[in-house]
């Protein structure tokens, strides 16, 4: 098969800010913090009805098979060369199966909502892993303050089940945080992608294909979802929500911002995961968080304010005027 070559995703006006979001950058990530942040809410839905593993299953083998369709409408051309499948082979363990996997086994013992903030502590440890990884991404004096506040937000959130204070299972924290470094890692090894000169949408499609792969003998072993009870109408329908919306359309969307309004902009994106999903879950599940998941919120925020460095920048350069 042919060498699927990087398309026109990568090329931007060189005469646009870095920092300009346009108007329907600002739609397109709203709507990406909505799909994103549903997925929190849809595997809520689906968990009552569907075991953890068999829900990551479903997602990524529903999603893959969009993204083949649209592969297929668009014409792109596929590679079978054994470094590109073994790169993404990585990225899929990493970027998929792995936090995928925690954080559906978390959901079942903690709100949506809860696991929407933890995850987004992953801009916090990828600074942590690109610093101690890599010789060009340092941790500046802004990352380590943004650090330091994510990381007292965590203490906020997770120390009162340390404590034994609240009954939130530690187990279930535990399996978000490390589900977030496992996304922090993906970024490191993301880094070997670029080189590949692969389009975004085929190397979702690999990461999905073969996420399907190594999850359908795990699902068999541990589930055996053959001797389970049919899932109701409103569990399947999460199931293909998270699939196609929060999965599929969410890769087409994020790739599609990453080309105009740039990564440094995506940042945005985790602000507003976790209120998406606490809006959605508070709306139509009753499900209510603690003051603590609310300041831990806030602490991390403000975390990922000193990591973007924007809003220092200007605030430094209207005083410089």
């Amino acid at each position: 098969m042919a060498v699927a070559r990087r398309d026109d995703y990568t090329a931007r006006d060189p005469n646009r800010s870095p920092l300009a979001v346009t108007l329907r950058d600002w739609i397109l990530l709203m709507t990406l913090s909505v799909l994103w942040g549903g997925s929190f809410f849809f595997a809520r839905i689906a968990l009552d009805e569907v075991p953890p593993l068999t829900l990551v299953l479903a997602r990524v083998v529903i999603g893959s098979a969009v993204l083949y369709a649209v592969l297929r409408a668009t014409g792109e051309r596929f590679t079978a060369r054994r470094t590109v499948w073994l790169t993404l082979t990585v990225m899929a363990l990493l970027n998929n199966v792995i936090p995928f996997s925690l954080f559906y086994w978390s959901q079942t013992a903690i709100p949506a909502g809860l696991a929407a903030i933890l995850n987004a502590t992953t801009p916090l440890f990828t600074v942590i892993v690109m610093h101690l990884f890599t010789t060009d991404e340092p941790a500046t004096p802004n990352k380590t303050a943004g650090v330091a506040l994510g990381f007292l937000g965590v203490v906020v959130l997770v120390g009162p089940a340390a404590l034994g204070t609240i009954d939130t299972p530690l187990w279930a924290l535990a399996g978000c945080l490390v589900a977030t470094i496992s996304y922090a890692f993906s970024g490191l090894w993301g880094r070997r992608i670029k080189p590949l000169a692969l389009t975004p949408t085929f190397t979702a499609w690999v990461q999905l294909t073969i996420t399907s792969i190594v999850m359908a003998p795990l699902v068999g072993i541990v589930d055996r979802p053959w001797t389970l009870a049919m899932p109701g109408p409103a569990a399947i329908a999460a199931v293909l929500a998270l699939a196609v919306l929060s999965t599929a359309l969410a890769y087409i969307i994020f790739f599609r911002l990453l080309a105009t309004a740039g990564p440094s902009n995506l940042l945005l994106v985790t602000f507003l995961i976790p209120v998406s999903t606490i809006l959605l879950t508070g709306l139509f599940l009753g499900e209510r968080l603690a003051w603590t998941h609310f300041a831990g919120m806030a602490l991390i925020g403000l975390g990922l304010v000193a990591i973007d460095g924007r809003v220092w920048r200007r605030f430094a350069g209207r005083h410089a005027q």
